[in-house]
């Protein structure tokens, strides 16, 4: 950075200097006299100079004029060069006059009626170099609110950005819910989109439809779209167009006769073209007359001097007259610049010229005066004011907060909409007229004779008589109930405006035979194989023989309505419920016994008896059941045994033998009177495998009965005979 700012030093003073006209340098000439007729009393007051980057004479003027009326202790003077179209010429003239001024603080304006002028982006980038303070009295554009690349402008105008929440706050006055944002690749309207957008966000407001166009596309065909769009409800447009554009997309707007019943919202650019295209009706937001330059000049000398005053007490370096603080044959940046800057943007003016002066964090100002422009006779007509805040703000809900506690005053009586209407269009796409056939079914459509109907709960629907004998071809009812209310709802939902009536022969739709058809058509479709004999009647048969547009009504769908009408998604689903009376639970004591029927317990008792009695023979005419080994007691050799019998106690009874079969089938352990020969072992192991699986039999079924113990239903289903 410091490489290229010596490069343009050496290019700007031994190449573009020669370039200067003599008017510049005599204007320069003229403001810097200002400042040596200072009084000698006056200097021994801390002095500040203000560096001004102003558009034409008339503003070098105003500013003199505003620096007079200075604060007792400090002294306020200023000088002043003329803005050139050129970038490179403008910072020539700035280095030049701060060189020579020692200005503290730069109050720029910009070239007057030009969309592309650099010249503000040219001192900001010295000013950013050097940490001086820059003070902008008509730069609007939104970039300019970027820190990352002016991070030293402080801006007396708001930015256009902030005309979005006017806009907003217009339509939310005005009850409008849907509208559609126009707006052009440039970055400047989409970041305005963007801010609208977040705004709607989540709010009574919705935006159908962004439409970014370039400068390629027909705009005329962009509005034919847009308004004659099937899907799109909203009837309020806002434009955010270039100065180049706006007779075009107005002139479109104006042949394609798109304005009875629509609202037409511009930009506030767009606005202050004075087009010959502008038409009445039209809406937009513009900066109140009070921010004029001289105005704007006046209070941005006030807010210098407040802020300055903070600083009285600082070091003679603060004040120090050697040193030049923009010095652009130098590359060190002025040591007190960031603290200048932080004070500027914490300084508060109240009741100033133009209004209470303070900003956010973005150097933007907070509050600012709007007046709310409606074009009456081809002229702008303020027909109400919007005081914006533009406090910093994250999240649409912290936004929409800060922006209802604003101050809007908008007389709508005085607004002229297009086509000179008075009344207030309603801002949404009215539907054809659309015919909804009903049938009496309590509790969804109830229906009271007369037609004296309430207009809060009631609609007129009148049932046309199939028999004429009288004179009055219609019966009068007001039809009410929950259907009515949901009709309601959807055409204020779909901006439908409907016609109800009952159905003449008060059924839902049956497909049957008519008694009579045309003859010619029976033959024609005999012709064709097809037994088309059958035919609708009640609201199914009015609906497709276009007497109906709608039905609303508790009609079951079925495959064979499917199949001719298409449906909604239901709003009730009832199916149908056939109630019994409920038997007491019959569960008594013995319900232990439910899992196995009464045989099967008889089997499992013999079965016991059986097996104890089984083992016992086994075990008594087996050898090894009544005799067992034992050592010799005269022998010296251990291994010698002998046979000695069993003693009484130790031999497997019939007692012992029950007991052991029983405590096999009940898992309560076995300690003694076990069988002893091997066959009666293995018996007892089959027992055993056979007591596990009838166990588990036992226990899943039993824990089966006791939680699904239910009633058994006196009927099964709908088509019980019973």
């Amino acid at each position: 950075m410091t490489l290229l700012w010596y490069a343009y030093n050496v290019f700007m003073y031994f190449s573009l200097v020669r370039l200067q006209t003599t008017d510049e340098n005599i204007n320069t000439t003229t403001i810097l006299s200002n400042i040596s007729e200072i009084d000698d009393s006056q200097l021994k007051f801390p002095q500040v100079i203000i560096l001004g980057a102003l558009a034409n004479n008339e503003q070098i003027q105003m500013l003199p004029n505003a620096s007079t009326d200075s604060n007792k202790n400090l002294h306020i003077s200023s000088q002043c060069f003329i803005l050139n179209s050129n970038p490179l010429l403008t910072i020539t003239a700035l280095c030049e006059a701060g060189n020579k001024s020692n200005a503290k603080v730069i109050i720029a304006s910009r070239i007057i009626d030009d969309d592309n002028d650099l010249t503000l982006a040219a001192i900001a980038y010295v000013a950013d170099f050097y940490h001086i303070p820059v003070i902008t009295i008509a730069s609007r554009e939104n970039l300019l609110s970027d820190k990352a690349l002016y991070g030293f402008i402080l801006r007396l105008v708001p930015p256009y950005l902030y005309e979005a929440d006017a806009w907003f706050s217009i339509i939310h006055k005005l009850k409008y819910t849907n509208v559609v944002l126009i707006y052009n690749q440039e970055e400047e309207s989409r970041m305005v989109a963007s801010r609208f957008q977040m705004l709607a966000h989540d709010s009574q407001i919705q935006i159908e439809q962004m439409e970014e166009y370039t400068s390629d596309t027909n705009l005329t065909s962009l509005i034919f779209n847009l308004t004659t769009e099937d899907r799109l409800l909203a009837r309020v447009f806002i434009i955010h167009t270039r100065f180049k554009d706006i007779a075009e997309m107005l002139s479109a707007i104006v042949r394609l006769e798109k304005t009875e019943n629509f609202v037409w919202i511009i930009n506030e650019h767009a606005l202050t073209t004075n087009s010959s295209a502008l038409f009445d009706g039209l809406l937009g937001v513009r900066l109140h007359d009070s921010f004029s330059d001289e105005n704007l000049l006046i209070d941005a000398t006030q807010l210098i001097t407040d802020t300055f005053v903070k600083f009285i007490d600082y070091s003679s370096s603060f004040w120090s007259e050697n040193r030049s603080v923009i010095d652009c044959s130098s590359a060190e940046p002025w040591q007190y610049g960031e603290d200048v800057y932080r004070a500027f943007i914490k300084t508060k003016v109240n009741a100033a010229t133009t209004g209470d002066i303070e900003f956010n964090e973005y150097g933007d100002r907070i509050e600012s005066l709007y007046e709310i422009i409606n074009i009456q006779d081809g002229h702008p007509t303020v027909v109400g004011t919007y005081r914006s805040n533009t406090s910093v703000c994250h999240t649409s809900s912290m936004c929409r907060e800060i922006m209802y506690k604003t101050e809007l005053k908008l007389d709508e009586e005085k607004i002229i909409w297009p086509n000179g209407l008075r009344k207030k269009p309603d801002g949404i796409r009215k539907s054809r007229n659309v015919t909804v056939v009903t049938i009496v079914e309590k509790p969804f459509i109830f229906a009271r004779p007369g037609n004296n109907c309430e207009s809060t709960s009631e609609i007129y629907c009148p049932r046309k008589k199939l028999n004429k004998s009288s004179d009055d071809e219609y019966e009068q009812f007001c039809c009410y109930g929950y259907c009515i209310d949901l009709l309601h709802e959807l055409s204020k939902n779909l901006s439908m405006v409907y016609t109800l009536h009952l159905v003449a022969d008060g059924k839902y739709g049956s497909f049957e035979k008519t008694k009579f058809m045309n003859i010619c058509h029976h033959i024609r479709k005999r012709r064709e194989g097809e037994d088309k004999q059958k035919r609708w009647d009640g609201m199914i048969g009015e609906l497709l023989n276009y007497q109906a547009d709608l039905i609303i009504a508790p009609l079951t769908m079925n495959p064979e309505r499917v199949q001719d009408i298409e449906f909604t998604k239901p709003f009730k689903y009832q199916g149908i419920t056939i109630l019994v009376r409920k038997d007491k639970n019959t569960s008594r004591l013995s319900s232990f016994l439910q899992p196995f029927k009464g045989v099967l317990w008889i089997m499992i008792l013999f079965s016991v008896h059986i097996i104890a009695i089984v083992l016992y023979l086994l075990d008594r005419w087996s050898s090894f059941g009544r005799f067992h080994f034992v050592p010799q007691k005269d022998q010296l050799d251990e291994n010698s045994l002998t046979l000695e019998e069993n003693k009484k106690k130790d031999t497997l009874s019939l007692s012992r033998s029950v007991w052991f079969t029983w405590g096999v089938l009940l898992n309560s352990g076995i300690g003694e009177g076990t069988p002893k020969s091997f066959s009666a072992r293995v018996l007892g192991m089959v027992w055993a495998g056979f007591a596990m699986i009838m166990v588990a039999s036992y226990t899943a079924n039993l824990a089966a009965f006791l939680v699904l113990d239910r009633p058994e239903a006196s009927i099964s289903g709908i088509n019980d005979a019973r």
